[in-house]
């Protein structure tokens, strides 16, 4: 009997201690429930919401670009692109092959696609093809029973209309990359793109605009259930430059199979009218992308596409040198108006011979003569007297040896050598002869398309400190500019000897003269040699330009403005291999200032006929 009364208790008791227990987990989750419902309602309800609410940025219209007349250089064009949804294909590797068959694939393409399909979620759309033309869609969607899972999108691209003519001025888009810093939410979008040179890139941010909002509601797996809310965001600015469309064709065509660059400024304004850089690529492919054998194809072409010659090229001026030389003798009293050289074809510094262009000489020239007939021997005596010092600062006031920082990306600052500049690079001093083939624009000095261009245009102007810029001027942003310490009577007389260069017989660019209504032009042309003459050669004459390789050729350049009597325009034109100023440089120049001057007078008809 007792026993059992102690089993009856036994059992009572670890009931009642497994009633309490469960009575405790009980009373532990209700109090947990109340925690968590309660006290952290608001944080789970955030987070609920955020699981069922994605938000994405939406990319903006990127800004447009326009020439000086409202003519377009870059734009956004409707781009249709073929995407491929994995879930909805039984066969992902079927539907590609049938895609293939209506639209090849290259491998890269094969090889990116087959990567963006093993990163993503089945659901998401995969790019298979951009940049489709109507044509293209069209066939893609009346074979669209054979292609489950392929979709056609439809978005904007970038499109530069004048393509290569203008691509060292515009630029290019391409993909973010992680060199980029990643300063805005927008660069962290897929297959988002960026300006990577030219105008694209100087004015990334203005042009990018700023990215807007879409709420989507999703489910537990990512997938899109509907569109919640959607705040557009606002396009990038529009861009106006100073850059003539018309012009820069010309420039461009007006080269040919030639390499080089050309460069038109308004000589009062500083504005860019026309910058070219040939040969040059295409912008629109490399926006859209190129294969590893198209680059280096680019990347190997002896002519150099991708190089932006007018400001990363840096060549010896040869004689369009002369007219600084000139200018630091005048301004220093070495020579004036009357002062005289004879000129025998030759002369001697110690053994040392010093050669004229001209065989046979050019007799005695005085300071405007010795500029339209570019004697050397003249310019010799000339930077004797002065010496390199003096040459060096008159050339570094007109623009040449430093960076004219336009805003372009790889600008070079050529080499203007003094002095000093030998000792500290050499740890030598500087040689009566260095003076004399400097006075030639020869020997260490380097200049760049654009320096050469800033020049003409300040002795075109009178004297007058213009600064190149790439930004469309109006009335009340025309700049002020500063007189230059140079007197206006030298720089008339440099201005005189430009005008005899084209305008009088004899003259080195004679054959290149215009005359449109009264108007003409003044200028300087320049012939530089890219390998050392050897004297059996110099006594023989019998090697020609045209029979020696393109790289030994000489280089031919040219300066000029127009019109003669009231500036306005400034050119200048470098021919890499060229052979000659005279014979190729000049007539792209002349035609490029005549070009510049009929444009003028069409678009004041036109102005007063609207009128």
């Amino acid at each position: 009997m007792n026993r059992d009364n102690d089993k009856g208790r036994v059992l009572i008791n670890r009931s009642l201690v497994l009633g309490g227990l469960q009575l405790l987990m009980l009373l532990v989750v209700i109090v947990r429930l109340y925690y968590l419902q309660v006290y952290q309602a608001d944080k789970y309800r955030t987070l609920s919401d955020e699981n069922r609410i994605s938000t994405r940025l939406l990319v903006p219209p990127r800004g447009v670009v326009y020439d000086r007349n409202g003519e377009m250089l870059a734009t956004n064009r409707q781009n249709f692109q073929a995407l491929i949804v994995a879930e909805q294909t039984t066969d992902v590797s079927k539907t590609l092959g049938a895609f293939k068959r209506i639209m090849p694939l290259t491998e890269a393409e094969e090889e990116k696609i087959r990567k963006d399909l093993k990163k993503n979620r089945s659901f998401v759309p995969i790019k298979i093809k951009d940049n489709l033309s109507w044509e293209e869609v069209a066939k893609i969607q009346l074979n669209a029973p054979d292609l489950p899972g392929i979709v056609i999108d439809e978005g904007l691209s970038r499109y530069y209309p004048l393509g290569e003519k203008a691509a060292h001025v515009i630029g290019y888009v391409s993909s973010v990359s992680d060199k980029d810093v990643k300063d805005d939410p927008l660069l962290e979008v897929p297959g988002f793109k960026i300006g990577k040179a030219g105008i694209e890139k100087l004015y990334e941010k203005r042009l990018r605009g700023r990215g807007g909002n879409l709420k989507l509601e999703v489910n537990a797996y990512g997938r899109v259930m509907k569109e919640i809310e959607r705040i557009d965001g606002v396009a990038g600015e529009r861009i106006d430059l100073s850059i003539d469309a018309r012009l820069q064709t010309k420039a461009y065509e007006l080269f040919g199979e030639e390499s080089g660059a050309a460069i038109v400024l308004d000589v009062n304004s500083g504005e860019i009218l026309s910058f070219v850089s040939v040969p040059a690529y295409d912008p629109n492919l490399l926006s859209q992308g190129l294969s590893s054998i198209e680059w280096n194809e680019l990347n190997k072409n002896e002519k150099k596409p991708l190089m932006n010659k007018a400001l990363a090229g840096q060549y010896s001026p040869g004689s369009t040198f002369k007219m600084v030389v000139a200018l630091a003798a005048l301004e220093n009293g070495s020579i004036n108006s009357q002062s005289r050289s004879y000129c025998s074809g030759r002369m001697f510094l110690g053994n040392h011979a010093f050669h004229c262009w001209k065989k046979e000489g050019h007799a005695y020239v005085d300071v405007v003569q010795a500029l339209q007939h570019s004697c050397d021997i003249f310019f010799y005596e000339t930077a004797q007297k002065l010496g390199i010092n003096k040459i060096a600062s008159m050339a570094r006031k007109f623009g040449l040896g430093q960076k004219i920082d336009v805003g372009l990306e790889n600008e070079k600052e050529g080499l203007i050598p003094d002095s000093d500049w030998k000792r500290r690079r050499f740890g030598e001093s500087w040689q009566q002869g260095e003076s004399l083939i400097s006075g030639i624009g020869q020997g260490y000095i380097l200049t760049t398309p654009i320096q050469l261009a800033t020049m003409t245009a300040r002795i075109a102007n009178g004297g007058y400190l213009v600064e190149p810029t790439f930004e469309k001027m109006s009335d009340h942003n025309t700049p002020n500019l500063k007189k230059m310490p140079v007197s206006a009577s030298n720089v008339a007389l440099v201005k005189q000897g430009m005008f005899d260069v084209v305008n009088v017989p004899g003259g080195t660019a004679f054959g290149s003269r215009f005359d449109f209504n009264g108007l003409k032009m003044a200028g300087k042309t320049g012939t530089t040699q890219v390998r050392r003459i050897t004297m059996k050669e110099r006594q023989t004459g019998i090697v020609k330009q045209e029979d020696l390789p393109w790289k030994y050729r000489n280089h031919a350049l040219f300066v000029g403005y127009a019109p003669h009597d009231n500036p306005r325009y400034a050119v200048a034109v470098l021919v890499e291999h060229g052979r000659g100023g005279s014979a190729v440089a000049a007539p792209i120049g002349g035609k490029l200032l005549l070009e510049a001057l009929k444009l003028e007078a069409e678009d004041k008809k036109e102005a007063e006929t609207d009128n």
